[in-house]
């Protein structure tokens, strides 16, 4: 599961990369590929994205990568099957990042006894607060799904103190107020916040997300954390490899590995050309 296997990387002094992509972006059929050429670049889990039509919190490109899928025909079913498809040949952790409607009209019982079925290790519902997560999270502990709970730079202490403890994978911790893909300037408020969050957070792991689209600035956020999260930097490079018709599919998959390998390792990208 998602904790303990980042409780491995804790105690070899490593930091967590998890990438997000979404389901059936951005083409139905390129989900799978696109996951495993994402553990091939060393990502440590995958959040994979159940598409929504109103993603509260996503910037543009998570929003775009969300209406393509759902123009592809994508449901929830879909991201189980390429989770199963997925796990059937390779190990890294897989979590599915979605929103709470979709799920109340699947119902919450059989979805989560679906996704771990499907071999999920875990789920993250931006829209799903301490307060409101008691349906879902008791068929989530019931099935063995880990949930992960979010935090932002106003959370006060004692609030993050009961995430941490309502929290089974691993708290998230939204680097900045605005929107996924927002760019990050003032990292200092940043540094104080996620420190603040590192104080508080005792029993998970603390993983930060929202803005990281380069090596040096996820290295720099993993001072008080135990590792990153990249989405909407992500969905655009896929979106540029996609759009680039005289590469052919392996060209834009080892395009996306490259990415990968550079935002763990600060590696110059190959030229896909």
């Amino acid at each position: 599961m998602i904790r303990s296997h980042l409780e491995n990387l804790i105690r070899r002094s490593e930091k967590a990369m998890g990438l997000f992509v979404t389901t059936g972006f951005p083409e139905r059929t390129a989900t799978v590929p696109l996951m495993r050429a994402l553990a091939d670049g060393e990502a440590d889990f995958i959040e994979l994205g159940i598409p929504f039509s109103d993603p509260v919190g996503e910037g543009i490109p998570i929003q775009r990568s969300s209406e393509i899928a759902l123009r592809n025909g994508v449901t929830v079913a879909d991201a189980f099957e390429a989770t199963s498809s997925f796990k059937s040949e390779r190990v890294t952790p897989v979590l599915l990042m979605g929103y709470a409607n979709p799920i109340h009209a699947y119902g919450a019982k059989t979805f989560c006894r679906s996704a771990v079925d499907a071999g999920v290790d875990g789920l993250i519902l931006a829209d799903i607060s301490l307060e409101s997560a008691d349906l879902i999270g008791d068929a989530a502990n019931a099935s063995g799904l880990e949930l992960v709970f979010l935090i932002a730079p106003g959370t006060p202490d004692e609030r993050i103190a009961r995430i941490d403890e309502a929290a089974d994978g691993f708290v998230y911790a939204v680097s900045t107020s605005g929107l996924t893909g927002d760019s990050l300037e003032m990292l200092d408020p940043i540094q104080r916040y996620l420190a603040r969050a590192r104080r508080s957070v005792t029993r998970n792991p603390l993983l930060v997300g929202f803005g990281i689209d380069r090596h040096a600035l996820a290295r720099e956020l993993c001072r008080h954390t135990d590792g990153f999260i990249v989405g909407s930097a992500l969905i655009r490079r896929i979106e540029s490899l996609w759009a680039n018709k005289d590469l052919g599919s392996e060209q834009r998959l080892r395009g996306v590995t490259d990415f990968a390998l550079g935002l763990r390792h600060g590696e110059r990208q190959l030229n896909t050309k």
